[in-house]
């Protein structure tokens, strides 16, 4: 069966029966875990702001939030990123050094899939030297969901390109390798059962050491961010077609581009240029780029709200800020812990989640009108780099991905 049919675009209820039950570990014993002889980059991907057009329940108005407790669940090593679908049934955590990616039962905790791939040789890079290193390609970094959740895009650290893969049913994923087309293998294994399936999904080359992928509201293009290659790739989507993506346009960037925030309404994207102290804005009708937005330096993430705004996380400065990109001016900034990354809006776009990486912190802050207003402060051991959040009426969950000890923190706030 091909990888890609057309298929009428329709909302995907996902079912979480029989998942097997994952335990709490202690950080040690996950550490104990890890293959002595990888070498652990000390980078982190933030998880990418997308609009999706999968249709989420309403809820209820809330301006509060108080922290309850923690829960500790097991990963794989060296996790980099987390990603909820639309209605906050699954989440996809994409571990880098266990090459593979984990689908978690928001309910159970479990793990329902591991998407496994299957290791070629490939050039990584050491980011604590600062020089390239033996690896390999197959090394999950970012993700991004379209087309009603059936489609997980994943970027590739080393593999120099993102991979689709169709999540609503291992069937329409490609069975058997094609000629002359750049392909992964992936098995797909079941924790508790014997059962496995494995299948091909196409390599969609885009530049060296892509990061953060992000998407238009349409599902017609995708923005991913290219560490090493000074670029932001521009991808046309055709899901009837294969390998289903292909690039477009290739933005050039002064410095190392990071995060990226698509502005639908205003038709633009943000992209945070990491090695300098700008954030680029991009036409997305164009495809130019535009006056970039002069910041203070080193910016990581960054995430828009529907009013418009934009928030930032300052890696080196440990600080984050509140953007006007209409008339480029910093309108509040506050004071984290170190090394902020990974930022993340509650639903009513109030709290401001920020992952903080050498302190093992994740800072909670309430947005007001002319500030930034702490809430919490709560301990996160193992370097924690993703972040996302899950809401009901009565809770707020943030699920937190941690780099040097493969476990994921979940931190439930009561709403009020």
């Amino acid at each position: 069966m091909p990888l890609f049919l057309i298929i009428p675009v329709c909302l995907v209820l996902f079912s979480c029966q029989g998942a097997a039950s994952v335990k709490a570990v202690t950080p040690a014993a996950v550490q104990d875990s890890i293959p002595k002889n990888l070498v652990l980059a000390a980078d982190s991907i933030p998880a990418t702001v997308t609009v999706d057009t999968v249709q989420k329940p309403v809820l209820a108005p809330y301006s509060h939030i108080v922290y309850e407790k923690t829960e500790v669940l097991k990963a794989a090593p060296g996790t980099k990123s987390v990603l909820f679908n639309g209605d906050g049934s699954k989440l996809y955590a994409m571990n880098l050094e266990g090459m593979s990616i984990y689908e978690f039962d928001q309910t159970t905790r479990s793990v329902i899939r591991e998407f496994k791939f299957a290791p070629t040789k490939g050039t990584g890079w050491d980011y604590t030297t600062d020089k390239p290193i033996s690896s390999y390609e197959e090394k999950p970094v970012e993700a991004c969901l379209s087309h009603d959740d059936r489609i997980l895009w994943v970027s590739l650290h080393n593999a120099e390109g993102i991979v689709p893969i169709r999540v609503d049913d291992n069937d329409e994923n490609e069975p058997h390798p094609l000629k002359d087309q750049h392909l992964k293998k992936i098995t797909v294994n079941y924790p508790g059962k014997a059962e496995k399936d494995s299948f091909w999904v196409p390599l969609v080359k885009t530049g060296k050491t892509p990061k953060v992928i992000s998407k238009t509201a349409d599902d017609k293009h995708l923005l991913v961010s290219n560490w090493h290659s000074y670029t932001v790739s521009v991808l046309e989507m055709d899901t009837a077609g294969f390998p289903a993506a292909r690039m477009i346009d290739t933005i050039k960037t002064v410095a190392i581009p990071r995060g990226i925030a698509v502005d639908d309404d205003e038709k633009k994207s943000y992209v945070a240029i990491m090695g300098g102290s700008v954030i680029d804005v991009i036409n997305n009708e164009t495809w130019e780029k535009e006056e970039p937005i002069q910041v203070v330096s080193n910016p990581r993430h960054v995430v828009a709200d529907t009013a418009g705004r934009l928030f930032v996380s300052y890696n080196k400065l440990a600080k984050i800020a509140c953007v006007d990109p209409s008339t480029g001016k910093t309108l509040f900034t506050a004071t984290t812990h170190a090394q902020p990354r990974t930022l993340i809006l509650s639903k009513n776009q109030q709290f401001l989640f920020v992952t903080c990486y050498s302190s093992d912190f994740v800072d909670v802050y309430k947005i007001n009108d002319t500030q930034f207003e702490k809430v919490a402060s709560l301990p996160c051991k193992g370097h924690p780099v993703g972040v996302d959040i899950f809401e009901d009426d009565s809770k707020l969950e943030a699920w937190v991905c941690s780099y040097t000890n493969g476990l994921i923190n979940v931190f439930s706030f009561k709403k009020k």
